[in-house]
Order: structure tokens, then C-alpha cells, then sequence
């Protein structure tokens, strides 16, 4: 008997979904991910499973089982193991990374989020974001969701890599992260030629190349860029990168920015042109900031935009299901789970949870005021970036760069969308509007434009 087998019978006990034959729950994942957690959590209560590509998945529903699954103060769950799929295409990325091991390349990493260098990025976002928006024409309806993706990665070659916007190499390496973050959800998993894995690999391939080039560069010539930063970047020991690590670091941190932070401002345009008194109550935010460059002051000020970033992640965050596995026998809620098992953390059923939220189905940014507070109802029933050891460690500077977004748009244009049809969401691997959100911008009135 395989392992596979073994455990399989092993959780017996545990309830599920009624299968499809020979694809399981998978198609139903990829359909309705959200519709498939919550109904068999109503059904069968916060243990059950689902059947996705061949194995068994056991999810654990609950603010609790977040912090049990993500907190991990036993151990017991593999990230690496979790995020199985991802392994050919982004191997040595922090969040492929378990424990120990996990613990001193993060060390290395926070180098590079430390307060000075944040500011230097919050420069070069603000430049980049007002350079590049001024291709954005008003009055002409545009899918916001492609046109986001563009700009963000465009902005990544500005600010992560200290490229020019007008450098030959910022298309090429944008060109093959695109392909690459294609690949990473493609049903054919081998290279065969001419499908999207085998494209994934040879873009794996051009940045590889690139980026061991750089590596030298930027060691004898250092910039205030992310890439520069990484590769300066040690921990207190003293304790850096190999050529090999930051390839790997790189790679994997620009594919994870930049398809979360495309997903969160496109969320967050939806909001702000589905309910304009929203986009109202940002844009005299934007008005009374100063006539310089963005602060610290100037990002603390804009309060409702806090407000509904953080609804907009909630109905919709970056990764619903956070996949494990584990790596000993562990036992929740009276069931027995053997070593191997794969086990989801659903923070997306969480944060749809009445248990925690008012009317949770409802566009509310006020339940995060300080007069309700919703989210403090527990550590995890607010967790859009996860918890423990592999919190999102961009956190801050993804709201950073939402913010100044924000501030640079609607400092002279709104948002609204171009569309009567209600806006549908594709929820896995990342959350984007089906049909690419169609949007317009409109010169705000009050605006003089030269």
C-alpha cells in the first residue's frame, strides 16, 4: 500500500462533497472555490474535505484553525510540501522555504523592508505611478484589470530592478515574468513544446540569465532599488545570499508583488467606482494633502483608503486557500491527521464568517473603524496576508504603493465603471474581474489640466 493509500484510508472519518467521478471536486474548485469551502462547511461543519488533482485536501474551517495551521508553534505544517505546484517553476522562494530554514533567509530579507529603504521605494513608486499613468486616457473605456497588470509590472522593473521605464531589458524581463506566472497554473505540467509550462520554463531560463548579470553589477554599484537592496542585504550575523539564493528569492518575490498587487488595486478600483461616495470620501483625502512628495503623514492621513483596502481584501483576498502539509500525525477536533496529509487553511471562509462580521456578504469599510473594530474580533478573522512565520513580509509596502496609486489618480480624474452588467470574480489562483473590468476616467471638474 502507498502512502497515498494509507492515508486516504486514514481519513475515513472525515466527511466531503459529493465526487465527480475522475476529477473529483477539482473542476468545482476552479468554478466556485468559495461556493464549494462554504457549502461543505455548512454542511459537514469546519473538518471536512475535498478531492483536487488526485489527493486528498482536509480543510479546517475557523479563526482558530488559522492560527493553528498558519501560527504553527508545533511545527507541524510544510509550506514547501504545501505549494507543491509551484516548485519547477519558483524552487528556493521564501515562501518555499520551512522552519529554520525559513527563519534565516526571512532574517536576510527584512534587510530589505527596513524603514530607509521603504522610503526610497516610496519615491520611486511615486514617480513611476505618475510617469506611467499619463498613458491613461480619460473619457475612453479600458479593461482597468490588463491595463493594471501592465503598469505594475512596468513599475516593478522601475523599483524593484532600477530600470529605466524606457530600458529594452524592462519589456524583455516583463515579458518573461508574464509567461512564467502563466505557467505556474497550467493543467499540462511537463514542458512539453509549445504549451504555457514549456514558455514558463524558458522565461524561468531568460530571468535567470539576467539576473545573475546583475547580481555583480549592482554589488560593485549599488542603487536604492530593490534588486541592489537584496543583494546587499544580511542579517545581523553578517549572513548573506548566494548567487543562487537571490535568483531564487527574486524571482519568486516579483512573480508574488506583482500578481497580488495588480489583484489588490484592481479590487480596490472596482470599490471606488461601484461606490462612488467611497471614491468621494478618498479623493478629500487626496485633495488636502500637501503639494510635495508623499511622507509618512501624507500615507497615515488617508484614512479611507485603509478602510477600504482592507474590506476589499476581505471579500476578496489575494489567496482564499493557503495549502500545507503535514509533516508529523496531529489531532484537531477529534480527528486524527496522519503525516502526509495535505491540509488548507481558509482564510477566505473566515473572513465571510458572521461569527466575526456583520452582514459579511456586505461592502462595509466602516466595520473597520474604531467604533466597531470587526476585525479584532480575533487574531486571525482578519488574515488576507496570511499569519506566523510567512506573513507577507511586502505587506506594507503593497498598501504603500495602493496609496500612492490612489493619491496620483484621483488627484485630477474618477473612476466609474463602464459597464451596467455586475462585475463577476475569478477567485483562484488570484482574485481578477471576469471580462477585465471595464472602467472610464472622467476629469474631475474642479481640475485644471494643462
Amino acid at each position: 500500500m502507498t502512502q497515498a493509500q494509507a492515508t486516504a484510508l486514514s481519513l475515513d472519518d472525515i466527511p466531503h462533497p459529493p465526487l465527480t467521478p475522475v476529477v473529483g471536486h477539482t473542476l468545482d474548485l476552479l468554478r466556485d472555490p468559495m461556493g464549494l469551502h462554504m457549502g461543505a462547511a455548512a454542511k459537514f461543519g469546519p473538518v471536512y474535505k475535498v478531492k483536487v488533482l488526485g489527493q486528498w485536501r482536509v480543510s479546517l474551517g475557523g479563526a482558530e484553525a488559522l492560527e493553528f495551521i498558519l501560527g504553527d508553534t508545533q511545527k507541524l505544517f510544510s509550506s514547501f510540501e504545501g505549494w507543491d505546484m509551484l516548485h519547477t517553476l519558483f524552487p528556493g522562494g521564501l515562501m518555499l522555504r520551512d522552519f529554520d530554514d525559513h527563519r534565516s533567509h526571512r532574517r536576510i530579507m527584512q534587510a530589505a523592508f527596513r524603514k530607509p529603504v521603504l522610503d526610497a521605494y516610496r519615491a520611486r513608486l511615486e514617480e513611476a505611478t505618475d510617469t506611467l499613468l499619463k498613458d491613461w486616457k480619460a473619457d475612453q473605456p479600458f479593461k482597468f484589470f490588463p491595463a493594471i497588470k501592465d503598469m505594475t509590472l512596468r513599475m516593478g522593473a522601475a523599483v524593484f530592478m532600477g530600470l529605466d521605464l524606457g530600458d529594452p531589458r524592462a519589456d524583455l524581463l516583463s515579458n518573461a515574468f508574464q509567461a512564467e506566472v502563466a505557467a505556474a497554473t497550467a493543467v499540462i505540467r511537463k514542458p512539453v513544446p509549445f504549451t504555457k509550462m514549456a514558455r514558463g520554463m524558458a522565461a524561468r531560463t531568460t530571468l535567470t540569465q539576467h539576473f545573475s548579470l546583475m547580481i555583480p553589477e549592482r554589488r560593485d554599484n549599488p542603487g536604492d532599488d530593490f534588486f541592489s537592496q537584496m543583494v546587499l542585504a544580511a542579517d545581523e550575523d553578517g549572513n548573506a545570499w548566494s548567487t543562487e539564493d537571490l535568483v531564487d528569492h527574486f524571482n519568486f518575490l516579483m512573480m508574488a508583488a506583482h500578481d497580488t498587487t495588480a489583484s489588490a488595486l484592481t479590487k480596490v478600483a472596482w470599490a471606488l467606482a461601484t461606490y462612488p461616495e467611497w471614491q468621494d470620501k478618498i479623493i478629500a483625502e487626496v485633495d488636502a494633502l500637501p503639494d510635495a512628495p508623499m511622507d509618512d503623514a501624507g500615507l497615515a492621513s488617508m484614512h479611507s483608503a485603509d478602510l477600504v483596502l482592507k474590506e476589499a481584501l476581505r471579500l476578496l483576498p489575494p489567496v482564499p486557500l493557503i495549502p500545507r502539509r503535514a509533516v508529523r500525525d496531529f489531532e484537531w477536533q477529534g480527528h486524527i491527521i496522519p503525516a502526509g496529509t495535505w491540509v488548507s487553511a481558509t482564510p477566505g471562509t473566515v473572513m465571510l464568517s458572521p461569527k466575526h462580521w456583520t452582514d459579511p456578504e456586505k461592502f462595509d469599510p466602516d466595520r473597520f473603524g474604531p467604533d466597531r473594530a470587526e476585525d479584532r474580533s480575533h487574531k486571525y478573522a482578519w488574515a488576507p496576508f496570511g499569519g506566523g512565520a510567512h506573513k507577507c513580509i511586502g505587506l506594507h509596502f503593497a498598501t504603500m504603493q495602493v496609496k500612492i496609486f490612489l493619491a496620483a489618480l484621483l488627484k485630477t480624474h474618477r473612476i466609474e465603471l463602464a459597464t451596467d452588467t455586475p462585475i463577476d470574480w475569478i477567485r483562484v489562483p488570484i482574485p481578477q474581474p471576469k471580462g477585465g473590468l471595464p472602467v472610464v476616467l472622467r476629469v474631475r471638474a474642479q481640475t485644471t489640466v494643462s
